[in-house]
């Protein structure tokens, strides 16, 4: 089937858009889904995604940050991820604004009304965007065709829907980048939710006539029951459209990957379920992670629900840390203001009290910070001199440059890997014990006091043997008899997760009509929809 293709000698290879009726439609499972199924085949597939809006980034191996997203949908094509899959990344740092990474790197910081250039932004914000937009694009479409010279097919993400008729002016994302790379596009819809049929019509009947040319068919996502009965309806939205359904996804739990947006379905969860096996030792562990605003990289304890007996929960409430044997304290956007809706609710004191019971608690990041006896920060939040929770003895200094690295090193005498997001620079003035060492005495990030640890490192649970020791360690410091079982291996089962989705889009899609798409184009005379764009 590789051969069908061509990518090379300067010709480009295939594309196709995967947009959706709504945000959560389905778009990132969808795409890695058909990245996976393409890999198995043979084919050379990259995805892509123009825009993104997440706190939930990775580290790419050249110091790249992108969205986690692209970098699992880059594992499901088995390649590498880049900064060319997710050029434009924007990271909220309230509702009203976010931190621009272009490239993989911080460039600024804009409001939104700024960023898509609406009136009543600041000066410098309108700038920025509209007198950008042009530059934008091109610098996406730019990315895509290189991806597109170097692979045989890019499967490219959009974003909430492509039928945000405000927002279609300044899009880079959508039908915008379909529009200028001329890829056709596939419209993919919740059925879970309610109303497929008219989100599909209304969508594409929204859409300019330009914009319509380019939507070649739609996906139902989430479908439960007997397909049959689904059929006349699929028969006359093609009779209203002019175009077919390629596909429809049966509902299955579990089936995320590392997710955008908040926290409802990551792979936490889908891991947990595909955990069969009861626990390994005579008593489970409970984790209570604090749900802290702004939260970043919250798959950090994916790893930790993937350990059988591990139960793994998000709390916003002090009594939900009783029965806790771990409470974590994640990564977030706003250390200040996450520390800050600690002290409100009453979790600093129930964090405060842990500690000095020897009970154990982890901060990842922002949270590693937040332990810390004081934070300067005159550049995330502007707040200067804050005392932390004081917990552990650290102080932190928020650097205008951003920490992105991939480092390798030691915890509790094992291999740990793990990826750096963040501005502030830990000073180490004490502790009981280093946390991640290089192996040969020189500490690397990190510290220990009592039962509290700290690091800035993401990622770090992924590492199976590190996991264990400091699960050992965790049910030693909470008197619990649990046991980590010795052969949980993480990677594998993101893998079967992957191999899962690639499954749902083989048995459950129009592979041949995909295929068609994503190597000729966009099929002509597919008809328009009254009304149009207004």
């Amino acid at each position: 089937m590789n051969g069908r293709f061509k990518a090379s000698g300067g010709a480009v290879g295939g594309g196709l858009l995967v947009a959706g009726t709504t945000s959560d439609a389905g778009k990132s499972v969808v795409t890695a889904g058909i990245c996976r199924w393409l890999a198995r085949q043979g084919v050379r597939v990259a995805p892509f995604k123009a825009q993104n809006m997440s706190l939930n980034s990775f580290v790419t191996r050249e110091a790249a940050e992108i969205g986690r997203a692209q970098a699992m949908q880059a594992a499901a094509a088995r390649v590498e991820p880049t900064a060319l899959m997710n050029p434009v990344l924007l990271k909220p740092g309230s509702d009203r604004s976010s931190q621009v990474v272009l490239l993989g790197k911080p460039v600024g910081e804009l409001s939104a009304r700024g960023y898509f250039g609406g009136a009543g932004g600041s000066s410098s914000g309108k700038t920025l965007y509209a007198g950008r937009r042009e530059e934008l694009l091109g610098t996406v479409t730019d990315c895509l065709q290189e991806l597109r010279r170097t692979y045989d097919a890019v499967i490219c993400e959009g974003a909430g829907s492509p039928a945000e008729i405000n927002l279609r002016r300044t899009d880079i994302v959508n039908m915008g980048l379909a529009r200028a790379a001329r890829i056709p596009v596939m419209v993919v819809g919740d059925i879970d939710r309610g109303g497929v049929f008219a989100s599909f019509f209304g969508t594409t009947a929204l859409l300019s006539k330009e914009d319509q040319a380019l939507v070649a068919g739609y996906l139902v996502n989430k479908f439960r029951g007997d397909v049959t009965l689904l059929e006349p309806g699929l028969a006359m939205l093609r009779g209203l459209t002019g175009r077919q359904t390629l596909g429809v996804l049966p509902f299955s739990h579990g089936l995320g990957i590392d997710e955008e947006d908040g926290m409802g379905v990551s792979l936490r969860g889908a891991v947990r379920e595909s955990v069969v096996a009861p626990p390994h030792g005579a008593e489970v562990l409970r984790v209570a992670v604090a749900a802290v605003p702004l939260m970043s990289n919250f798959t950090d304890v994916d790893a930790l629900a993937a350990e059988p007996g591990v139960v793994v929960r998000f709390v916003d409430r002090a009594e939900e840390l009783a029965d806790a044997d771990l409470v974590v304290l994640p990564g977030t956007r706003g250390t200040v203001r996450a520390l800050e809706w600690l002290r409100e609710r009453g979790l600093a004191d129930a964090v405060a009290r842990r500690a000095a019971e020897g009970r154990p608690v982890l901060g990842i990041c922002g949270g590693y910070q937040m332990l810390g006896e004081r934070i300067e920060d005159d550049i995330e939040s502007k707040a200067g001199t804050v005392d932390g929770l004081g917990l552990l003895p650290v102080r932190v200094r928020f650097a205008a440059e951003k920490t992105l690295a991939r480092p390798v090193g030691e915890a509790l005498g094992e291999p740990v890997a793990g990826y750096e997001i963040h501005h502030g620079v830990a000073e180490v003035t004490g502790g009981d014990e280093e946390f991640i060492s290089d192996g040969r005495g020189r500490s690397l990030d990190g510290c220990r006091a009592g039962s509290v640890w700290g690091t800035h490192w993401h990622g770090s649970l992924e590492s199976d043997s590190f996991r264990r020791a400091f699960l050992r360690r965790v049910a030693a410091d909470a008197g619990r008899a649990f046991v980590p079982a010795p052969d949980t291996s993480f990677a594998t089962l993101r893998e079967e997760q992957l191999d899962r989705l690639g499954d749902l889009i083989e048995e459950h899609a129009d592979t041949a009509a995909l295929l068609r798409l994503i190597e000729e184009g966009v099929p002509e005379g597919l008809p328009f929809v009254p009304p149009g764009a207004p």
